[in-house]
């Protein structure tokens, strides 16, 4: 009989009865939220030193319309330009030419320290605004301002997929919705391999270096070994994205229509049936309310929970196989690090196309990345909040699933050899003669 069974029960026991694993199950959630919100709070919060900037203005068109920005001060001199740039206690000096309205590539910030792109472009922007302002002035039109003002438009476009049927509520959620589920669950997908692979590697490294492999391997086929201690610690993954899992359709199902305001409800619900645009019925920002429909559609997110699933047990098979194997033939961790690399690289490069899919989702660099089986457990995630075709996600999990078999088999002839292996870090040479040997 296969002791697979009695390896995985106890990997599984072993890790759910510590504290630990209670602990990074509630506050899992709260740390992605703070890995993805975390970058805009530090720019929001972060503000600089108030910079003072000294404008000499020879043309007489600009200093007087200039507006003080985020942390940008402007203070207009009548001093020459050599005095001006002899003081120190202000940031700089911004030198109009008196034809700036004709060579405005003479304009010029003369800094007294190192400056950055928003400080530039503050500047830039507003002097480029103010000489289009005064070009527009010598066509002599009355009221252009009010005429200019009268005929911004914006178009909240209403999106209809000819793919879908028009009966069924075929009005799409947002561009910018799909980005950011796809963005969510892709970087989620992305910590959820380095982290899950990375355990099983040390688990194996730990019972190797004290010896216990070289017991177990007298009574357990080191394949057993393997796919237990594999399995096992994806079962207790499974458990976890579940709890995570439930707890978004709580969320979901019940705290959002109650929180939320009736009018948002309203709109939200009209986008999720199909119904009249809900900026015309009520008012409100379509994009905001884009969001709102699909945080607040549990059967949505059920749906999205239902495919995480099915990528994450795929692409965690696939390479918990790899790390495995990994684990097996080195006797620590700075061993296993040059042999990692080439695991893990395949993992970031799927994050950085994360980025070509929120561009463009039908793009071929976006359909391959998604059906390559080192990268689709991130991308085609990413991908799937855009309605993509089913049968590319049924053959993205074809290709993944059936990768994974033939990892395993040839993962299992290196785990058969390196784990009564020791004392020596093995090349690559050495690693391909084992899975021949084996």
């Amino acid at each position: 009989m296969s002791n697979i069974p009695i390896i995985i029960q106890r990997e599984f026991n072993e890790r759910v009865r510590k504290k630990s694993f209670i602990i990074s199950t509630l506050l899992m959630p709260l740390l992605m939220v703070a890995l993805m919100v975390a970058p805009a709070l530090i720019m929001l919060f972060a503000e600089g030193d108030e910079k003072h900037i000294d404008v000499i203005d020879r043309s007489g068109l600009v200093a007087g319309h200039l507006t003080n920005a985020e942390n940008v001060a402007f203070v207009t001199v009548t001093d020459s330009l050599d005095e001006a740039r002899t003081r120190t206690e202000s940031f700089g000096v911004l030198y109009i030419p008196e034809d700036v309205i004709a060579q405005p590539q003479k304009v010029t910030l003369y800094a007294n320290g190192p400056t950055s792109m928003p400080l530039e472009e503050a500047i830039r922007g507003q002097i480029a605004k103010l000489i289009e302002t005064e070009k527009l002035k010598s066509y002599n039109i009355e009221s252009l301002d009010t005429i200019l003002q009268e005929v911004k438009t914006s178009v909240p476009m209403k999106v209809i997929r000819n793919d879908k049927s028009e009966e069924e509520g075929e009005e799409s959620f947002s561009s910018a919705a799909a980005s950011a589920a796809g963005y969510i669950l892709g970087f989620m997908l992305y910590m959820f391999l380095i982290i899950y692979g990375s355990m099983v590697m040390q688990a194996v490294i730990e019972e190797k270096n004290s010896r216990v492999l070289d017991v177990l391997a007298t009574t357990v086929k080191p394949f057993d070994l393997m796919m237990g201690k594999i399995l096992g610690i994806a079962s207790v993954a499974v458990v976890q994205v579940l709890l995570w899992g439930l707890l978004l359709v709580g969320i979901s199902a019940f705290v959002m229509p109650s929180i939320l305001p009736p009018d948002v409800m309203a709109g939200a619900q009209a986008i999720q049936q199909g119904g009249m645009p809900a900026a015309e019925m009520s008012g409100l920002d379509p994009d905001m309310l884009q969001a709102v429909a699909v945080v607040s559609n549990w059967q949505y997110i059920v749906m999205l929970i239902f495919y995480t699933l099915l990528f994450f047990i795929g692409g965690y098979l696939l390479y918990s196989a790899m790390f495995a194997a990994v684990g097996s033939a080195v006797d620590n961790v700075q061993d296993a690090a040059q042999l990692q690399t080439p695991i893990t690289l395949p993992i970031i490069l799927s994050i950085m196309v994360l980025f070509v899919v929120m561009k463009d989702p039908n793009s071929s660099l976006s359909f391959w990345f998604s059906i390559i089986p080192f990268t689709s457990p991130v991308v085609m995630l990413a991908r799937i909040p855009y309605e993509i075709p089913t049968w590319e996600i049924i053959l993205s999990l074809a290709v993944l699933y059936g990768t994974f078999t033939v990892m395993v088999w040839l993962s299992a002839k290196i785990y058969r050899v390196g784990i009564l292996m020791h004392g020596k870090k093995p090349s690559l040479k050495e690693l391909l003669s084992w899975i021949k040997e084996a």
